[in-house]
């Protein structure tokens, strides 16, 4: 009688531990649920208004680094990011904001960032600050960027980290998806997020 209890809380343990399991959704990108950075943000939308995290209480934002003079990583991104709302069933891509903040504060004007941000989509912001501004963000989002003057040019690449973030409807820090997802990987991600909120 003992052996049959143990070996059936044995099977309902492990049955418990599969359910546990199956519940858990299977992200493409990196699941950072309950990580303890990315809660502030504080800067301009290329609309000169005033945005934090609370400005998008409520929809899912995919935050992304980079400025507008980027050669390849910063457009692929964004072009990856509108497919992938092309993607999604209809309504589902309102309740996503994309937010691309540059790092490029010299260069990117607000000017720049509206003709380039929502060339992509537009829907998409581009977001701006100071130099101080842009660096606390980028440190609270564990950001890495330093400019870049190769010997002889005229101008300057900024070099910065590729991927992007994804914060679900109360500004917590879901997913960490690196740069060279398909757009059908991000489009599944955020379709999971979005039921699960």
């Amino acid at each position: 009688m003992r052996k049959s209890l143990t070996l059936f809380a044995l099977a309902l343990a492990l049955s418990l531990a599969g359910c546990d399991q199956a519940a858990k959704p299977a992200f493409h990108g990196s699941d950072i649920s309950g990580a303890n950075f990315g809660q502030r943000l504080a800067l301009t939308d290329h609309n000169g208004r005033a945005v934090t995290l609370e400005s998008f209480r409520g929809k899912l934002v995919v935050l992304f680094f980079g400025y507008t003079h980027c050669p390849d990583v910063c457009p692929t991104t964004l072009s990856d990011m509108a497919e992938a709302f092309k993607l999604m069933p209809d309504g589902a891509s309102d309740k996503v904001q994309v937010l691309f903040v540059s790092v490029d504060p010299e260069r990117d004007t607000p000017e720049i960032l509206k003709a380039y941000v929502p060339y992509f989509h537009p829907s998409f912001l581009g977001l701006l600050g100071s130099p101080e501004q842009v660096a606390e963000v980028t440190k609270e989002f564990r950001i890495v960027y330093r400019k870049h003057v190769e010997p002889g040019a005229t101008d300057y690449l900024v070099d910065h980290s590729a991927g992007s973030y994804v914060l679900d409807g109360h500004g917590r820090p879901r997913l960490y998806l690196p740069f060279g997802h398909t757009p059908q990987d991000i489009a599944d991600d955020l379709l999971i997020l979005l039921k699960a909120a």
